[in-house]
């Protein structure tokens, strides 16, 4: 599931992933919040957090996160990833070098830091 995380700027497309994430909670949750803010802004910012409460992601959701970064991929200034997930911090890690824009991680229990961090 994805859920809309309220009260940051309006720059800003901040998301919460729990349980089982789906293809669907792209298509009609995170994609739409992203096109609707690139209606208004050149450059976005993105808060990523895989709650307390992530399970995994189902294949599908998957291959949506991958055309999402692919055809947004110069769309964000900044990102931050919140998450306990080790893997997720360590690819973020890996691979903030290669992303335009700036990337953080953080974790869950830093989640204020990266609201501040990313409302900045």
């Amino acid at each position: 599931m994805i859920e809309i995380i309220q009260g940051l700027p309006d720059k800003v497309v901040a998301v919460r992933l729990s349980g089982v994430v789906k293809g669907e909670d792209y298509d009609n949750i995170l994609a739409p919040a992203i096109e609707e803010k690139l209606k208004d802004y050149e450059k976005i910012r993105l808060l990523y957090q895989l709650g307390p409460d992530f399970e995994k992601f189902s294949r599908e959701a998957m291959w949506e996160d991958a055309k999402l970064d692919m055809q947004n991929f110069t769309s964000f200034e900044k990102i931050a990833v919140v998450s306990n997930v080790e893997w997720m911090i360590t690819a973020m890690e890996l691979f903030k070098h290669v992303i335009p824009g700036q990337v953080k991680t953080y974790s869950n229990e830093e989640l204020t830091e990266a609201k501040d961090w990313i409302s900045k």
